[in-house]
């Protein structure tokens, strides 16, 4: 363990971090809102903070271990989280408790989506760019975005980037220098970025709208500048268009970048986890349809078809944008939306859940155990796209999967003995441990009037979803602080 090392890693990108405040400061001081002094003693604070712990250990310069990694890891989260919401807390207009804030912060670095803000529509456009702003950063890992920086600063990045990848694949890098894999997958999310705030904008969205869409949609983060989220702008081409992008990003980015470099399709098209992670979304949809247009819960068979697959899509890619109250459809459509979520993205990308790789390990292994049961000396391996897995990385979901469900059942009691019914702790848990952010009951709507002891249940449950169970778990274990 290293301390200083990590202290030092701490500083420099709380100082990075603070300049993120700064176009919000600048569209309040053009708008002349009443936000630019809780936006300028944000960036003071932040920025000093960071400077106050980077300046005793500036010129310490060794490379980081493992355990280094995953203490940095998580302490950025926490700390993005707390010094995030410092502007939500100082704000005029939102007037949030310090509890609210936070939980608004950690949802939109998380990328989550849940919310607690009501009124959007009326707050100024510094606040509302802040927190889209806020989920785009989180989207791809403020720490993958880390290792890009930090070699140039002398500190090397591969033990970051292990910790905070998302899947159960931790080693495969893109191009030979973990530099360069960050900046690659940098490119590839600003280019999405900017190719949908330019299809937005010529759907007719306003340029600040399109802009801040883009930013929740490519993160799947789902915070919009609207009260009723998409369904705001009451249009089929937005709906379509953000449906193609929340798809996308779903996607592993490293087929994203095997499909560039090769110029080919094929990536996608050989790739088992892409085909299962399209198949589950194309079957729910179309259960949600059939069930939404003979349950007559929409007059027309177009409006039961669009949104029947645009929510199916946003809650199966875990973005969580809504175009109707889709809490309120009848029977069992909206708990098997949920229960999709559990799925989430595809590894590798910007979704939450469990991710569609582990959903097939699990599938795969199950199978074989009910084989072995049959044939009991039998040698079967687990293959995914005719290759073998090796032996750890099946003990790896196994264990993965156990520590989900116990940490869904130990929160979920927590969140029932603070008052909250069945439904809302369930959908709650749900939709925040695998950052999505809408639920049902309650929180159906928004998350503003639940009691504080779960929303802060519910922040560790979102940070706990965004660092994949391991990262976050395996400090709070003695055997990690044992030398």
């Amino acid at each position: 363990m290293q301390p200083l090392v990590i202290l030092r890693i701490v500083g420099l990108l709380m100082m990075i971090f603070s300049t993120t405040v700064i176009p919000s400061l600048a569209i309040s001081w053009w708008y002349n809102d009443s936000e630019t002094l809780a936006f300028l003693n944000a960036f003071l604070v932040i920025f000093l903070s960071g400077f106050l712990v980077w300046m005793p250990v500036r010129h310490l310069k060794r490379e980081l271990r493992i355990r280094d990694g995953f203490i940095v890891v998580v302490l950025f989260w926490f700390v993005f989280g707390l010094i995030g919401s410092l502007p939500l807390y100082l704000s005029n207009s939102l007037e949030a408790t310090f509890t609210d804030a936070l939980f608004e912060s950690i949802s939109a670095l998380t990328t989550t989506g849940a919310t607690v803000f009501i009124g959007l529509d009326d707050l100024p456009l510094s606040i509302l760019y802040y927190r889209q702003q806020l989920q785009w950063l989180g989207g791809m890992g403020i720490i993958v975005l880390a290792v890009a920086v930090l070699p140039m600063l002398g500190i090397g990045g591969m033990q970051l980037y292990r910790a905070e990848t998302p899947g159960p694949i931790k080693d495969s890098k893109l191009t030979p220098r973990i530099t360069e894999t960050a900046k690659a997958l940098w490119y590839i999310y600003l280019s999405l970025t900017i190719a949908c705030a330019l299809a937005y904008w010529l759907a007719g969205m306003t340029p600040f709208d399109a802009l801040a869409h883009s930013f929740s949609t490519v993160a799947i983060g789902g915070f919009s500048t609207h009260d009723a989220s998409i369904g705001f702008f009451n249009s089929q081409l937005i709906e379509v268009i953000a449906s193609i992008f929340m798809l996308l990003s779903g996607i592993n980015f490293a087929l994203h970048f095997s499909s560039l470099r090769s110029h080919s399709l094929k990536p996608y098209l050989f790739d088992v986890e892409f085909r299962v992670y399209f198949y589950i979304l194309a079957f729910a949809s179309m259960i949600s349809v059939l069930y939404l247009h003979f349950t007559e819960t929409f007059e027309t068979w177009g409006d039961a078809l669009h949104h029947g697959i645009f929510q199916t899509i946003s809650i199966g890619t875990t973005a969580g944008f809504t175009t109707s109250d889709y809490y309120n459809w009848p029977g069992f459509l909206p708990v098997m939306l949920l229960f999709i979520s559990f799925v989430g993205g595809c590894a590798g990308s910007t979704g939450g859940g469990m991710k569609v790789i582990r959903v097939i390990l699990l599938f795969k292994q199950g199978l074989r155990e009910i084989f072995r049961l049959i044939h009991p000396s039998a040698q079967i391996p687990v293959k995914i796209g005719g290759k073998v897995m090796p032996e750890n990385v099946s003990n790896a979901i196994w264990g993965f999967f156990a520590l989900y469900v116990a940490s869904f059942s130990v929160m979920m009691l927590f969140l029932m003995a603070s008052g909250l019914d069945q439904v809302t702790a369930f959908s709650a848990l749900a939709a925040c441990l695998n950052n999505l952010g809408p639920g049902l009951g309650d929180v159906g709507e928004n998350y503003k009037d639940i009691n504080d002891f779960s929303k802060w249940v519910l922040c560790f449950a979102m940070l706990l979803g965004r660092l994949e169970i391991f990262t976050l778990l395996v400090i709070l274990t003695p055997s990690f602080w044992r030398r």
